[in-house]
């Protein structure tokens, strides 16, 4: 009996075990660093790998034009089967009679084959640069959008950070309020107060109790977001891992850093290599107006072989070589237009790049004031906290010598809390400013 109560007992724990397993599975704590997080975001984009792919085909498109200037080599093979025919045939006197049309059903005919287009006017040539130029545009696609991942993955890194601490202070405040409500409440017993004080208390209570919750929910919010943005799954439970410091200074003025982003802008880069190609395909569409010369040539092993005379019943050989020359020199305006529609591209995008540095340049001059507004915020904020705090230190103390309500040391605590809160988000949006204007510039 005593040996079926252990093994129960054994069997209880290891399915109490197996359960605190899978509970823990489900539940997996993920500590993270921003520079962590932003490498398994980089990695698990759907969105990079899109635009890898892409790449990929623009190089292969580039690959595929260099190879039209080359000559291309086949073999070609076949049988046809022909109705019978009556001979044609030669009688000479003293030879006998010569068969120089035999009748031969099955034809039988291999060849090799090379065409090789020596001059395009150009056309080879300009679609091979444009082709090149978009796999560059492509590659620069792919690096904007690992500079906006990063950003996005910054932005919901301290959303995060900043919801956390916000239901961390709010439940700090929430408990304070609560002990206070408390200590009020044995006050009312001992007929030191009116009952007015602790309802108020109680309302603020209440009140407190909603914005944790409004928090949390928040909190909850930004974890789901920076999980998507990491690809996680919902059962794991991130864990950030980071310090509010204040970032250095930066040393660079407005105009260096205007100068920067014409250069390190990778969308600028794109659009740049994508006016280069447009600029290559106006050179083609206008080649076609230039003559095309082709070099060709191949050879048969036929049976027969309609190049030898007589024909015969027998595998024989034979070779060709050809210099082509084609000249569309009356198309009814089609190679125009088709040079119109790409200088009409062409100037489209340049159009596009000049706007784009307007945008640019207005982007990078509002990063920076957003940036400069957050650091002289901080000092502000630390200042509020400090001056909060030492008024209800001395609320405190006047309540307990009497001389102040309860009201009074409520309306202290919010106080406390607010500038809490008000300091958490100013460091937050000292590094996100900086995270955005190191975009705005074209950095990492």
């Amino acid at each position: 009996m005593k040996s079926f109560a252990m093994s129960r007992i054994a069997v209880l724990a290891a399915g109490a075990l197996v359960i605190a397993s899978a509970v823990e599975a489900q539940t997996r704590t993920l500590p993270l660093t921003l520079d962590e997080a932003i490498a398994r975001g980089l990695a698990n984009s759907m969105r990079i790998a899109e635009l890898q792919a892409r790449q990929e085909a623009a190089a292969a498109v580039e690959d595929r034009r260099g190879a039209d200037k080359l000559p291309v080599t086949s073999l070609l093979g076949g049988y046809t089967r022909t109705n019978h025919v009556d001979q044609f045939v030669l009688a000479q006197i003293g030879q006998g009679i010569r068969v120089l049309y035999p009748d031969v059903p099955d034809n039988y005919h291999a060849r090799f084959d090379l065409q090789w287009p020596i001059y395009t006017g150009g056309r080879a040539d300009a679609l091979e640069r444009a082709a090149r130029a978009e796999r560059e545009a492509s590659g620069e696609d792919l690096t904007a959008a690992r500079a906006d991942l990063r950003l996005e993955i910054t932005r919901a890194f301290w959303a995060l950070i900043t919801a956390r601490e916000a239901a961390a202070v709010l439940g700090r405040s929430l408990a304070g309020t609560d002990a206070h409500v408390r200590d009020l409440r044995n006050r009312l017993e001992q007929g030191l107060i009116p009952p007015n004080e602790v309802l108020t208390a109680d309302a603020q209570l209440a009140r407190e109790r909603l914005l944790s919750i409004d928090a949390d929910t928040a909190s909850a919010v930004a974890e789901a977001d920076l999980q998507r943005l990491l690809g996680l799954d919902a059962g794991e439970t991130i864990e950030p891992k980071a310090a509010f410091e204040v970032p250095p200074a930066r040393q660079q003025g407005l105009e260096g850093l205007l100068e920067g982003a014409k250069t390190g802008r990778p969308e600028r880069r794109a659009l740049a290599d994508r006016a280069d190609a447009a600029d290559a395909r106006v050179e083609a569409a206008a080649a076609g107006a230039r003559p095309l010369v082709s070099l060709g040539g191949g050879y048969d092993y036929a049976r027969p072989n309609p190049r030898i005379f007589p024909r015969a019943d027998e595998w024989e050989d034979s070779w060709d070589i050809s210099v082509n020359v084609s000249w569309a020199f009356w198309d009814f305006g089609r190679t125009r237009a088709d040079r119109a529609e790409a200088a009409a591209n062409a100037s489209a995008v340049k159009a596009r790049l000049t706007d784009l540095d307007r945008q640019i340049a207005f982007e990078v001059r509002q990063r920076r004031l957003e940036l400069d507004s957050s650091l002289a915020a901080i000092p502000v904020a630390n200042a509020g906290v400090r001056a909060a705090v030492e008024a209800r230190r001395v609320l405190g103390e006047r309540f307990n010598a009497g001389v102040a309500t309860s009201t009074d040391v409520l309306d202290a605590q919010t106080d406390v809390l607010q500038a809490e809160l008000q300091l958490t988000r100013a460091l937050a949006n000292v590094h996100l400013a900086e995270a955005r204007l190191e975009r705005a510039i074209g950095g990492r």
